[in-house]
């Protein structure tokens, strides 16, 4: 019995009526019917029938594969040239979303799900938008408070009594050991192993000479190391001693100076504890201008050069020259017992010197004849005498290794000038004790006539102002008051400084101009006495400044060093 045909199959003679009426629809002048209007989209890309399929197998055929029906398929001839890329690029707003399908064969538009997709992969996330891979976890246990644990079972002998069965094992391996039927196992041979072959080290340098070539041992000859990092100091520690800490007007100076002339690109911070110390906030700005340095500035080798230091000296010129100049000893003037330490010739006429010695005595020469005038006992050793540049007057400071300094009146020269200066030491009014710490006093005896002065250290150095009422005093001690500016018509001693400014050695008062100059171990301060201000500062060309003297135009400045070094 024949089977009647399903209902959504139509048989060929309905298939042959609806042909004739689709033409009879054309043919009576309405508009034609589009048959693509009506393709499924499914099929709108896929012109490439081949299947998915390696495209590589095709490479060297003139086909890319086969249709449903078995016909080739030819490779797509359309090639475009750079410059109707560029012009495709420029015209189409979605070419930057087009890609190659080597299965269609053709320009592909990506949707903006598969874009989103690219763009997520890209940036390392989940392809899937909105994807959660931490969705919420429920806790079974720690979610419900319970009051007894999940098991009561208490734990089992044998988690804390030693194992039977691992007494027995090893026991077992004590006795074979024992007998000698257990042996220990020889460490490998680095001459060979176990296959015979040789066993050698990588990175080992012995005998690499000789297999190296010229080229590499030349790298390795002038391989240059790279510089060390300077090792902190005292100021980077957590607790700095307090001369290493910032007062605030060193803060606001560190603060105004640009970053590339401070002397150190960090203010010193004091800490209780080094667990209070907290994160260093330029340690990766350091460490990357540390790499910055290292990679950017370039290294050179230095070669030395074997010259003889004689052949560097410029050539003196011959002595005969620069004539004249002192060439013949005259005459010694002997008498001190020690070691001169000072000398001071009278600023007027040159006739007189004044000589301080180890053996504390100052003595009182006159040059044309060599004749020892006066000799004054002093209470210890002297270091520095100066003579008063008034004419008017005829006196002198002497400083000792004590606390006291003495304005003595050599009493040798003019006879009037003599007398007007004892008659200026009497008139001068002495109190007890000025700001300064300073005790004034005058003496007049048969031995000597002047004003000593009891200060509160030890004096290194003496220098009068030229008008010859002022002078100042330096001490041995490193404190802000080592310097003192006294008075002598008003018998009154200030301390001009609040602050240490270094190792003071040696001080001057400028002849013409207003001005004070205070000597360091490596510097010199200009101050305005007027204004009460720093003027300049000076290098003293030396390490360490021992004395120092101006010319009498007050335009040249002689600096002397300890390292046998002279400045001008």
């Amino acid at each position: 019995m024949k089977r009647p045909a399903p209902k959504h199959l139509k048989s060929e003679d309905t298939r042959r009526a609806d042909a004739e009426a689709v033409k009879s629809i054309g043919a009576k002048g309405t508009k034609p019917l589009q048959i693509d209007s009506y393709d499924s989209s499914d099929e709108e890309d896929l012109r490439n029938t081949i299947g998915n399929i390696p495209v590589q197998w095709y490479s060297d055929y003139g086909h890319v594969g086969y249709s449903l029906s078995g016909d080739k398929i030819a490779k797509s001839s359309a090639k475009t040239d750079e410059i109707d890329a560029f012009l495709q690029k420029e015209e189409d707003t979605d070419y930057w979303r087009r890609v190659f399908d080597r299965q269609s064969g053709q320009q592909v538009a990506l949707t903006d799900q598969q874009v989103e997709k690219l763009n997520a992969i890209a940036a390392n996330r989940f392809p899937e938008i909105g994807y959660n891979p931490y969705p919420p976890f429920l806790d079974i246990f720690s979610s419900v408070r319970e009051i007894h644990p999940i098991s009561n079972r208490p734990p089992d002998k044998r988690s804390f009594v030693p194992s039977a069965d691992e007494r027995r094992i090893v026991g077992r391996m004590v006795h074979a050991i024992k007998m000698g039927w257990l042996k220990r196992k020889e460490p490998p041979n680095d001459a060979g192993g176990d296959d015979g072959q040789r066993i050698y080290d990588l990175w080992d340098d012995d005998g690499g000479e000789q297999r190296k070539s010229g080229l590499e041992m030349a790298r390795i000859r002038m391989h240059l190391p790279a510089p060390k990092v300077k090792p902190p100091g005292h100021a980077e520690s957590y607790n700095p001693p307090p001369e290493y800490l910032f007062d605030d007007d060193e803060s606001r100076k560190w603060e105004e100076t640009e970053p590339e002339k401070r002397r150190m690109n960090f203010i010193p911070q004091k800490f209780d504890a080094l667990r209070k110390v907290p994160f260093y906030e330029h340690f990766y700005e350091e460490r990357i201008e540390r790499c910055m340095d290292l990679y950017l500035a370039p290294r050179q080798r230095k070669m030395r050069l074997n010259v003889d230091p004689k052949q560097l000296l410029p050539d003196l010129p011959n002595p005969k020259d620069l004539q004249p100049f002192p060439t013949t000893l005259a005459f010694y003037l002997r008498g001190h017992s020690g070691q001169v330490r000072a000398l001071a010739v009278e600023p007027d006429i040159g006739e007189i010197l004044l000589s301080g010695a180890a053996d504390s005595t100052v003595r009182v020469w006159m040059l044309p004849s060599g004749k020892c005038l006066r000799i004054f006992e002093m209470p210890s050793p002297v270091t520095c005498v100066a003579f008063c540049p008034n004419p008017s007057r005829t006196l002198a400071l002497v400083s000792c290794e004590c606390d006291l300094v003495t304005v003595l009146n050599v009493e040798s020269g003019d006879r009037l000038a003599v007398s007007d200066t004892r008659q200026f030491i009497a008139q001068i009014e002495f109190g007890v004790e000025n700001t300064a710490g300073v005790m004034w006093k005058q003496f007049n005896d048969k031995k000597m006539n002047g004003v000593q002065l009891k200060m509160t250290d030890k004096i290194r150095n003496v220098s009068w102002h030229k008008r010859g009422d002022y002078f100042a005093t330096v001490g041995f001690e490193h404190t802000a008051g080592a310097v003192v500016i006294h008075q002598l018509s008003k018998g009154n001693s200030q301390k001009p400084f609040t602050k240490r400014k270094g190792v003071v050695q040696s001080v001057l008062f400028h002849p013409n101009k207003a001005l004070f100059f205070v000597g360091t171990r490596q510097h010199i301060f200009i101050y305005d006495l007027v204004k009460c201000e720093l003027v300049r500062q000076l290098s003293a060309g030396t390490k360490w400044l021992s004395c120092m003297q101006l010319h009498r135009g007050g335009e040249n400045l002689f600096v002397g060093g300890l390292d046998r070094t002279f400045a001008w």
